[in-house]
């Protein structure tokens, strides 16, 4: 019989907050975490918006934020949410096997000083119109900082939580894009179900609220610039959406295999029973038009969990607010689906928290179980005019009370990624 694998600990740093409870609380009230950059001055982009983790540090894990102060703001997230998962688990109050305890993170690259990187072109150029290269080196010689440099790596997240949780088994991180996080939960299942841990700290973490990522999103034209009303900016499955609203955090969850679960008595939040990946093979930016990845990817999650299309009670889509995006992953789940597609809640929870990019999957995989456990599903909000092509239900508005036992997630990345994650009730 295929090992069971089980969540006994979820934490979050997000922009609506990092106590689990209250960002529950503030989703389902169907509140936004949106606002206007306040990380750099944003005045001159076409996109002054996003959905930024405020007032918030390390102190509210225990941990001297001096002692970070190299690390950038996405191995801060790691920790933080890291501390929640592992607290809630009691996993440290247990006699663990730290070669059985693994990490697998979807955590993005570091964060990109580019007041530094600034100053470096300052230099390189002098008075010339071309650029001084020995003049540029030596500036960054002189300016970056060594440690600052080693932490841009996406692995540096995953090696300071083996760190400080001393776990010495299976590290990994994957950076396929948006759908990084929940990639990493789906692996790390794996690891465990083979028995090469029992187990596995997984989950993203991410910011791109800085000069590059922004710039380089406004390229795209996939962030909306609905600057007037911020809140009102992330609008998916809307006739009117223009794009998406950059978020950053962390999601982590501590995964088990049931049978070291129950032996240490663990209080058991759900089970992860299926896991599809697949990749479009189209083109870098665009998904498919008709959504052949993201319908294997769900396909393949049910067929791992052996559950019917008449079981899935929620779907936490991927939801970006993007016009091609809302528009194929409803043409995939009626593809999936069928008839049955107009029976199932679809949200998504973007609308209020922004993208979190690498770790946006991780935290909704954690909405879908907070779901399970109080039967309550929370809206797709600034939910106001219909497409035709997006005909769904989107629970707009107003959280809903739904019975559910299992729950789909989604998660599409640039590059054609694409993991679909079922989650059920634990019954044991």
């Amino acid at each position: 019989m295929r090992c069971r694998v089980v969540i006994t600990g979820m934490g979050c740093v997000t922009p609506l907050g990092s106590d689990l409870e209250t960002v529950w609380r503030r989703l389902l009230a169907g509140e936004s975490g949106v606002g206007y950059t306040t990380l750099f001055d944003a005045s001159n982009f076409p996109t002054k918006i996003s959905a930024e983790v405020r007032d918030w540090d390390l102190s509210d894990v225990g941990e001297d934020p001096q002692q970070w102060k190299y690390q950038g703001r996405h191995t801060h997230f790691a920790i933080g949410a890291a501390h929640k998962a592992v607290a809630q688990s009691g996993i440290m109050d247990t006699k663990l096997n730290p070669t059985r305890f693994g990490i697998y993170t979807g955590s993005g690259e570091g964060q990109q000083d580019f007041d530094r990187f600034t100053q470096m072109m300052v230099a390189g150029l002098g008075n010339g119109e071309t650029l001084d290269l020995a003049r540029f080196t030596r500036a960054g010689l002189e300016t970056l900082h060594p440690i600052a440099e080693l932490e841009q790596e996406p692995n540096m997240p995953a090696s300071h939580l083996a760190s400080v949780f001393g776990a010495e088994g299976p590290n990994i991180n994957c950076l396929t894009a948006c759908a990084a996080s929940s990639q990493a939960i789906g692996e790390a299942v794996e690891i465990i179900r083979r028995g090469e841990a029992d187990v596995m700290l997984s989950g993203g973490t991410h910011t791109m609220i800085h000069p590059f990522g922004v710039t380089g999103f406004n390229l795209l034209t996939a962030l909306s610039t609905h600057n007037d009303e911020p809140t009102k900016a992330s609008r998916p499955f809307d006739r009117n959406r223009d794009g998406f609203v950059l978020g950053e955090g962390a999601g982590m969850v501590v995964l088990e295999s049931l049978e070291h679960a129950k032996a240490r008595g663990a209080e058991i939040y759900g089970e992860v029973c299926g896991f599809g990946s697949t990749a479009d093979a189209f083109r870098i930016t665009d998904t498919h038009p008709e959504g052949r990845g993201a319908i294997s990817c769900i396909k393949m999650a049910l067929a791992d969990a052996g559950v019917g299309l008449d079981e899935v009670d929620y779907i936490n889509a991927h939801g970006t607010s993007t016009s091609v995006n809302d528009r194929v992953e409803t043409l995939a789940i009626k593809q999936v689906f069928g008839q049955q597609a107009y029976k199932i809640p679809v949200s998504s929870t973007k609308s209020m928290m922004g993208h979190l990019i690498a770790a946006a999957g991780a935290t909704e995989a954690i909405f879908c179980l907070l779901a399970i456990r109080d039967n309550v599903v929370p809206p797709t909000i600034n939910y106001e005019t219909p497409d035709p092509d997006c005909d769904l239900d989107y629970v707009p508005n107003v959280a809903r009370e739904v019975k559910c036992d299992a729950a789909l997630t989604d998660s599409f990345g640039f590059g054609g990624q694409n993991i679909a994650l079922l989650l059920k009730r634990f019954q044991g």
